[in-house]
């Protein structure tokens, strides 16, 4: 940081961190570490546990790569249910608002992201009682995620309008409001927040991580036995947002496809691969029993050291979004995908957030929800013109370069915090050195 630069710190709060490898966790770990490289005072209050352990118990003090971390105790009921997540959610908001107010400064920035969500209205008057400036980091807009996947019933439907007026008053409290879309931005205009709050900051992947492998060089291909596969690929969560239905659809009709087919045809050489979890992986799992589908493989999400292998050993890559959640979430695997030079096949709206970006890079193709034929015959397609995704692949991956590498968001990040810091006043040195982490 320059001489003139503030030496407050950076407090990002968020229910998962470093070593968690879900996608939220691995944006703020990738920023909080980058940010406290660049000179920047960090710390982080998250939970003990990880998105896919619910018991793990990580210690609740760490200082890790020069960012101080604090892991606050919830309860640890996991993602299974409603009501024990929902558990998880007010413990989290309880033990992480009481260190946050206990740690908090005057001139210190606050960073909350959403999960659980709505971290802004437990964030917001702890900021206004120490002092702290607001920053809320927004992956998806609560409460109307929920209420467009109707979670809660009529009931919860109901405490949902409720929160809605808190929210908003979070949000206007705050310094600044970081989206991820430019349709999220719209949507908090709809809402009454002022255009001048809001930054849109798109989410990227580490493009030095991540590189483009030829997929025949891929060490996985041969441990996975997908040697001469044309591989489909999904990567990351497939969850409540995603539609899995259109999918399932495909592959039953490309499995009938390699089955009426010749040996060695373009159909039977077609292999679906997920690679990772969530609330429809059981879904997922249940319907290949179900219809005895041959042609996909599972397997659990993979250490971030092998990301870059894991996408690259696919052909071409699936993302899909519920259409009713437009605005409201952007899918971050996009991301990795462009990183990896590897075409897009998005199931969704096709004037939408991902469509849009897809269509600017040239990058792949849009398929309707519920439209498992096309999307069966796109993949037949690009099975039998390797040119073709060899082509889509390296725009992908200019795009990428241009827009979505790492760099990019970080040099914005940087940016605005030094904006907001200048706005909270100094009254330290300005090269004091980091706090560590207090005890307890």
């Amino acid at each position: 940081m320059g001489p003139h630069d503030p030496p407050r710190r950076v407090i990002f709060l968020n229910r998962f961190f470093y070593p968690d490898l879900s996608p939220t966790s691995e944006l703020l770990s990738d920023l909080a570490f980058a940010l406290a490289k660049r000179g920047f005072h960090v710390a982080v209050i998250t939970s003990r546990q990880k998105y896919e352990n619910a018991t793990a118990r990580l210690p609740p003090l760490e200082r890790c790569k020069g960012v101080d971390v604090w892991r606050v105790w919830t309860s640890r009921r996991g993602r299974s249910r409603l009501v024990g997540r929902s558990l998880d959610y007010l413990t989290f908001y309880l033990a992480a608002g009481w260190r946050l107010l206990r740690v908090a400064r005057s001139g210190d920035i606050i960073v909350a992201k959403t999960d659980p969500p709505l971290l802004s209205v437990v964030a917001a008057p702890i900021a206004w009682l120490t002092g702290a400036k607001l920053v809320n980091w927004l992956q998806d807009i609560f409460p109307e995620v929920a209420e467009e996947l109707k979670v809660g019933g009529s009931l919860g439907g109901l405490a949902l309008r409720l929160t809605r007026p808190l929210r908003n008053k979070s949000l206007k409290a705050a310094s600044a409001n970081v989206v991820v879309g430019r349709g999220m931005a719209a949507c908090l205009v709809g809402q009454g927040i002022s255009r001048e709050s809001i930054r849109v900051i798109e989410n990227w992947s580490d493009g030095k991580l991540i590189r483009p492998v030829a997929a025949t060089k891929s060490d996985l291909r041969q441990r996975w036995a997908l040697d001469d596969r044309f591989v489909v690929g999904y990567a990351g969560n497939l969850g409540r947002a995603h539609d899995v239905e259109t999918i399932i659809h495909a592959m039953s009709l490309l499995q009938e496809r390699a089955t009426e087919a010749p040996a060695n045809s373009i159909a039977t050489q077609i292999m679906f691969l997920f690679v990772g979890g969530g609330a429809q992986r059981a879904r997922l799992e249940q319907e290949v029993l179900k219809r005895r589908l041959r042609n996909v493989r599972l397997h659990p999400y993979q250490p971030k050291k092998r990301l870059a292998a894991t996408l690259g050993l696919a052909d071409v890559h699936l993302i899909s979004l519920n259409p009713k959640l437009e605005g409201l979430i952007v899918p971050s695997k996009f991301y990795s995908i462009v990183a990896a030079g590897r075409p897009t096949l998005f199931i969704g709206a096709a004037n939408g957030e991902i469509a849009n970006l897809i269509d600017g890079a040239g990058c792949g193709f849009t398929i309707a929800p519920g439209d498992g034929k096309a999307l069966a015959e796109r993949i037949l397609h690009l099975a039998s013109n390797p040119g073709l995704c060899e082509s889509l692949g390296a725009q992908a991956r200019h795009a990428f370069e241009q827009h979505w590498d790492r760099s990019h968001a970080l040099a914005k990040w940087e940016e605005l915090l030094k904006a907001v810091m200048g706005r909270t006043g100094e009254d330290e040195p300005p090269n004091s050195p980091p706090r560590s982490v207090p005890p307890q």
